[in-house]
């Protein structure tokens, strides 16, 4: 009777869940968001989700980001006439619920889990070299509240983990910005150049600026220590600024084209994409020191999310004309691709859902 016992026990199958993770990612020369499913080993995509509204128009999907509930993504439609729109979606449904309309070429954005609001920076692509804004939306009646002038070109914007301060960059001024995200005002301007502190912002004279070498396309903060780093596009670097000092405290060197950043979620690695060599760079922030350097699927590094675990980087690669863009999937204790999906032409803004058992 006993050796039954321990053969019943010996056989009884152990079943193992894997989990499952998922990322929106939108494709700007398709016009369509794809959901992509990774459960660790595999990558799909689950379902491709159009989203223009215009039938003969491309209308370029650019940023996304999904609301800190996980109930809604919001999307901006760059290639407005003349201006851009923000799109409210159910994760539950992936269908539109709201939209309202931004300023030229709306780009990044997120939504503030303290204050409630949404902000989003407007890029003006193909506007004059002025400077453009940051639209503060109402996401529950999607309405635009007003909107902050920045510098030109703003493109990356990321919010502090306290949802207290938005902060972007200007790509063409070589500006950081950081926003006060109750008062809806600008708290301070650091010259990424120069290191001037431009704290008198209104003061400015942007028409006489001459063009950033620096091309300052993202900025990330660090989850807990009291600094940012700012994707050098056109330098080849990651800036360092400290909050406190409100001044540049490191840069370090890259590859080609730095143009994507964002840091795990225990603040252990900053991951970046490099736009200009096809590769995405992996720093260990305790030292600063580059763990390695991953060569993506294809060429155009775009964007970067990275899982809520710390585990995986999704990585948006545009693609070169006709080519399908891809999601390249970098296991991060690894650091290694270790799978690649296809999605739509172009593509670029990409953001974390869930995970899923």
């Amino acid at each position: 009777m006993r050796g039954i016992i321990i053969l019943v026990f010996l056989f009884t199958p152990v079943i193992l869940f894997s989990q499952e993770y998922y990322v929106y990612v939108a494709a700007e020369s398709d016009d369509v968001v794809s959901l992509i499913k990774f459960d660790g080993k595999v990558s799909e995509e689950v379902t491709r989700i159009e989203v223009g509204v215009m039938p003969t128009e491309i209308e370029g999907p650019h940023g996304i980001t999904v609301g800190p509930n996980g109930d809604y993504w919001y999307l901006s439609l760059a290639h407005g006439n003349p201006f851009g729109s923000l799109i409210k979606y159910s994760t539950k449904t992936n269908t539109p619920i709201a939209s309202t309309k931004l300023g030229l070429f709306p780009a990044s954005m997120q939504v503030s889990s303290t204050t409630g609001l949404l902000y989003c920076v407007n890029f003006n692509l193909h506007g004059d070299m002025e400077p453009s804004t940051v639209s503060v939306v109402d996401p529950e009646s999607m309405t635009e509240i007003t909107q902050i002038m920045t510098g030109s070109m703003p493109h990356g914007s990321r919010l502090s983990s306290d949802g207290l301060f938005q902060y972007s960059v200007a790509m063409m001024s070589g500006e950081l910005f950081e926003i006060d995200a109750i008062s809806l005002k600008v708290n301070r301007v650091l010259d990424l150049e120069n290191k001037m502190d431009h704290s008198m912002h209104k003061d400015m004279n942007h028409s006489s600026m001459k063009h950033s070498s620096v091309k300052p396309t993202w900025v990330i903060p660090h989850p807990y220590n009291n600094v940012v780093y700012v994707a050098g596009n056109g330098s080849d670097e990651i800036i360092e600024v400290d909050l406190d000092k409100w001044a540049v405290s490191d840069r370090f060197k890259t590859g080609k084209g730095p143009y994507n950043v964002e840091i795990t979620p225990n603040g252990k690695y900053l991951v970046a994409t490099l736009k200009g060599e096809g590769s995405t760079a992996i720093w260990d922030l305790d030292d600063k020191s580059l763990s390695n350097v991953v060569k993506n699927s294809t060429n155009v590094s775009h964007g970067v999310a990275i899982s809520s675990d710390n585990k995986y980087a999704f990585i948006s690669v545009e693609g070169i004309g006709g080519e399908p863009g891809k999601v390249d999937i970098i296991d991060l204790n690894k650091f290694k691709l270790v799978s690649t999906v296809n999605v739509g032409k172009q593509a670029g803004g990409i953001a974390f859902w869930k995970i899923s058992d």
